[in-house]
């Protein structure tokens, strides 16, 4: 088999697993898939793989329900690092304004990916935002959003912020969305990665709850 192509099945198969462990609780597994400076970026946290693996694990034991579903996937390889991207969505249900919710953000996940001693993971997670919607587990529930609240976070996770900020998330307000001058810079960070050039200076401020 071409090895180019091993490559990319191998980045797929990590991606894959990232979402299966992940949502699945198999916390020792889920760490095997990322670098051991591996950082990730989401709408309530942003940090190290080993603290984003430590609070994902705490909100699990919680009750905390946040699952994803994943769709294709386009690898762009050079040499040793790569850029995957793939298509997603995040699922997370809870009470909003008192009435049970579910939340479902559709996007992409935009990968860093690195080749060391032999082994293919991820080194920092960027998720893109899209769109999202908010529905109402019990048709006949009436629910009341806070309209200046909605309106204050970014169109392409508006109602997931919102969903969160309810819950006690402190919430990143400028995430890449499918248009727009952060997610341009997102792409321009993925083609310095894959010149072999440094993605950024130096990790962002790390923040969560």
């Amino acid at each position: 088999m071409d090895a180019a192509l091993i490559d990319k099945l191998s980045i797929i198969e990590t991606v894959q697993n990232w979402a299966v462990w992940r949502d699945a609780g198999d916390w020792e597994r889920f760490r095997t898939v990322w670098h051991d400076d591996g950082w990730m970026s989401a709408t309530w946290f942003q940090g190290p793989a080993p603290a984003f693996i430590k609070v994902s694990r705490e909100g699990f034991d919680k009750g905390v329900s946040i699952l994803h579903f994943l769709g294709g996937t386009s690898v762009d390889l050079a040499g040793g690092r790569a850029i995957a991207q793939t298509k997603m969505t995040i699922n997370q249900r809870a009470q909003v304004e008192g009435v049970w919710v579910d939340v479902v953000c559709t996007g992409r996940f935009y990968d860093f990916f690195e080749k060391r001693a032999g082994k293919w993971g991820i080194v920092r997670r960027q998720p893109i935002y899209e769109k999202d919607r908010m529905d109402v587990l019990d048709p006949s529930a009436a629910l009341k959003l806070d309209a200046a609240l909605l309106a204050s976070f970014p169109e392409g996770y508006r109602h997931l912020a919102y969903l969160q900020s309810r819950i006690g998330f402190k919430i990143k307000p400028d995430m890449p969305g499918l248009k727009g001058e952060i997610v341009q810079a997102l792409y321009a960070r993925g083609a310095q990665w894959l010149s072999g050039e440094p993605a950024w200076d130096a990790p962002p401020v790390q923040s969560g709850i």
